[in-house]
């Protein structure tokens, strides 16, 4: 009896302490889209995972998920408001959507042609959430506490005529989603406000005559059947919304649970961003390919510089005027700006406007 009761100490004393002290923490991640959208996808290949591997490192607490993807829980227009009441514990907020409470959120609608380098603008939205506290408390009054940054592809022009100069898109109807309509401004096109579930049946019915775009979305959305004229612009990428924990959950956290989750935000954010350019890329493979056999064929075409040129300089200030609207909320929009557009210069961007400039 002596001999097993001295095996079965030494036997406990060769376990580590991690496997008697470890302590399980309830979460509940959300979101509105389904994980096949990219960045919704990657909060469980990325953001989770890397969640877990480290906090298996250190052995003291393992994260117990309850997943809601899809919907499930709430929709598009109610992502930032679901954090914010705790409906879920981690959640992909829209910002995107709330430009009325999330003003600083939106530079990047107002700033194209400015980089389509979706790391490097995510990179400089993620310094400035660090240091401009304006842009903290934008997140943060709701109750959130930012963990990641999420963007998109680039934007560019799917129509039913082709398009090879400016002057082709006088008098068309082109769908654009919310703010980037305004892109159009000074092209003399008319923008039709649209989302990507209307894109398709808006250009069938005539209601528009094509659509500014991104070939993720517009792939899946199979616009090319209907707008089988591509032509590459590269408007610009933009800052689409962030993943975010509600504030009351994670006060309740322990630290190192906090640390983890502050990693494996960032690691996601980075990995989103480098998926996003090779996917992009992919993307408008994949249409021509797919629209190779139909009548007319899908034509994938780039806008000469000189007309590119041409579109930025002919737009009117559009990083002014929102500028002139942040600032009269009282929040120093004019010096934001200049952070985001030197920010972007650093990391060796060269955009074609220099916004942060009044003309």
């Amino acid at each position: 009896m002596r001999l097993i009761a001295t095996l079965l100490t030494t036997g406990a004393l060769a376990l580590p302490i991690g496997a008697y002290a470890q302590e399980t923490v309830k979460l509940t991640v959300a979101s509105s889209h389904p994980t096949a959208i990219p960045w919704i996808g990657m909060i469980q290949t990325h953001f989770m995972k890397e969640t877990d591997r480290l906090l298996a490192e250190k052995g003291a607490y393992k994260v117990e998920w309850q997943e809601a993807f899809g919907g499930t829980l709430y929709k598009a227009n109610a992502t930032l408001t679901s954090v914010e009441e705790g409906i879920t514990d981690i959640g992909w907020v829209f910002s995107y959507l709330e430009a009325a409470k999330m003003p600083l959120s939106q530079i990047t609608a107002y700033t194209p042609f400015s980089t389509n380098n979706v790391p490097a603008q995510l990179d400089t939205i993620r310094d400035l959430f660090k240091s401009v506290p304006e842009f903290r408390t934008e997140w943060e009054q709701y109750n959130l506490v930012f963990l990641g940054a999420t963007g998109s592809d680039s934007y560019d022009l799917f129509t039913k005529k082709p398009v090879a100069k400016l002057e082709d898109l006088a008098g068309m109807k082109l769908s654009a989603p919310g703010a980037l309509g305004t892109w159009l401004r000074g092209t003399n096109a008319n923008a039709v406000d649209g989302a990507l579930t209307t894109f398709y049946t808006d250009i069938q019915a005539g209601v528009s005559d094509g659509v500014v775009s991104l070939a993720l979305g517009a792939l899946p959305a199979k616009l090319y059947e209907v707008a089988p004229y591509v032509t590459r612009v590269d408007l610009g990428v933009v800052f689409s919304g962030g993943l975010a924990i509600n504030k009351d959950t994670w006060d309740g956290l322990p630290e190192e649970v906090q640390t983890a989750l502050l990693a494996a935000g960032d690691f996601y954010s980075k990995a989103h961003a480098e998926d996003l350019m090779q996917r992009h890329e992919v993307a408008l493979k994949k249409i021509v390919e797919l629209g190779a056999t139909q009548s007319p064929p899908v034509t994938l075409t780039p806008l000469a510089a000189e007309e590119r040129q041409r579109w930025v300089d002919q737009m009117p200030d559009l990083a002014g005027e929102w500028a002139s609207a942040a600032e009269a909320k009282g929040l120093p929009a004019r010096a934001f700006l200049k952070s985001y557009m030197d920010g972007l210069r650093s990391r060796g961007e060269r955009p074609a406007r220099a916004w942060d400039e009044t003309k």
